[in-house]
């Protein structure tokens, strides 16, 4: 049975990736053996997807320089919806294989690129804005560590001005750090492999992160004969647009792309650009508050609860803050440091109660990071950190010192 929520899914995902949205596609079987595959097939959609011909805008950084920033763009293929296939968990110690089909005949939506990247860098930046799409639309929590978001990186390499070589397609990938690692080894692999005279084998490798290089799982030898055939249990998947839709029609039946267009929000970029045009912050500093699940958020409450100005406070959020998050390897959200504690610090030091001396900030964040209960003007006062703002007392205490160094 087709899955409402999957179908809706797919047409947000097409439209925020700027693919058309075809309004008559079909479902295929794809006929192979395979242990996590207890059917025999797999529905998909192999001859008229849902969406196709659509890019994805995605920015990174040049020679890893926060200043320096280049935007890409990636052509998407199409969008299709098919099922989910079990997983294997192999266990070499025991040499054997385990089969979990849990997620078995699952629905899952299949977003295929074009091979417009060519480093491992700019695929990884390219699943990173694909992933923060997903998320903002809701189409999936795309936790990869989960599972709910996979990848499977295709590479070939070839002299330029020649055709494409022949690929290895590197599967299940569950990290971008991993991802990245990923296709520059193997990149690296084939380059080194052809210019000792070998050949690139059409295989699926796996990608070891303990070893950091890729691992033959299965060839392919040749083109497979998957028998693609109509699924016989699922018709044409008919959607409409608001010029098409029949009246007097159940509105709960049918899809309306028009009504889904309507109710996008705003995506990654249109965040980024409002950021930069609200607060003033530099372009650089708007990727990385998006980026960081629930640092956007925070930085807009620690802004509105206090005096400093936008520009200051980005800087004591990225450069003290997510310091000491992930040298704890945590994330905002599990900050014992929150948006209210900061703010009131931030207050502390733009009405000149403290002293903007960095050593003594890190005495009240590391106070603060104990999770204690105490807000920072406890403990400023407790510590004794306060500006001395009365000339009297100022003299006394330089009179004290002038006293204690008679002697010497």
């Amino acid at each position: 049975v087709l899955n409402r929520r999957c179908v809706e899914a797919a047409v947000m995902t097409g439209l925020a990736l700027n693919c058309s949205i075809n309004k008559k596609s079909l479902f295929d079987r794809k006929h192979y053996f395979y242990a996590d595959l207890p059917a025999g097939y797999q529905i998909t959609q192999q001859r008229v997807p849902i969406a196709v011909n659509g890019t994805l805008s995605y920015s990174l950084y040049i020679d890893n320089k926060m200043s320096q920033m280049v935007t890409k763009t990636v052509r998407i293929k199409q969008i299709q919806l098919e099922q989910d296939s079990g997983k294997s968990l192999h266990d070499d110690t025991r040499s054997q294989t385990l089969v979990d089909l849990n997620r078995a005949g699952v629905g899952l939506m299949e977003v295929v690129m074009e091979p417009d990247m060519c480093c491992g860098e700019e695929a990884a930046a390219a699943v990173r804005e694909l992933q923060l799409i997903l998320q903002t639309l809701g189409s999936s929590q795309a936790v990869m560590a989960e599972g709910q978001l996979r990848v499977d990186a295709n590479v070939s390499v070839h002299h330029p001005g020649e055709p494409y070589g022949v690929r290895t397609e590197v599967k299940n990938i569950n990290s971008i750090r991993f991802l990245a690692k990923a296709v520059d080894y193997e990149i690296e692999r084939q380059i080194e492999e052809l210019e000792n005279g070998g050949t690139i084998l059409n295989e699926t490798r796996a990608f070891d992160s303990k070893l950091g290089c890729t691992v033959p799982m299965r060839d392919k030898e040749g083109k497979q004969d998957y028998r693609f055939m109509p699924e016989p249990n699922l018709p044409p998947l008919i959607l409409y647009d608001t010029k098409s839709l029949p009246a007097n029609i159940n509105h709960q039946q049918v899809v309306n792309i028009d009504w889904i267009h309507e109710r996008l929000p705003d995506l990654p970029s249109v965040k980024r650009a409002k950021l930069v045009e609200l607060y003033g912050i530099l372009p650089e500093h708007s990727f990385t508050l998006v980026n960081e699940d629930g640092l956007t958020e925070f930085f807009e409450n620690v802004v509105n609860q206090t005096q400093m100005k936008p520009k200051k406070v980005i800087g004591w959020i990225l450069k003290d803050l997510l310091g000491y998050l992930k040298q704890h390897s945590l994330t905002v959200k599990e900050s014992p440091v929150s948006s209210v504690l900061l703010a009131d610090l931030l207050n502390l030091l733009e009405n000149k109660h403290l002293p903007s001396l960095l050593i003594l900030i890190f005495q009240v964040l590391a106070e603060l990071w104990k999770g204690e209960g105490k807000s920072p003007l406890e403990i400023v006062k407790e510590k004794k950190l306060e500006l001395i703002q009365d000339q009297k007392e100022l003299e006394q205490i330089c009179q004290e010192v002038i006293d204690g160094q008679e002697n010497e």
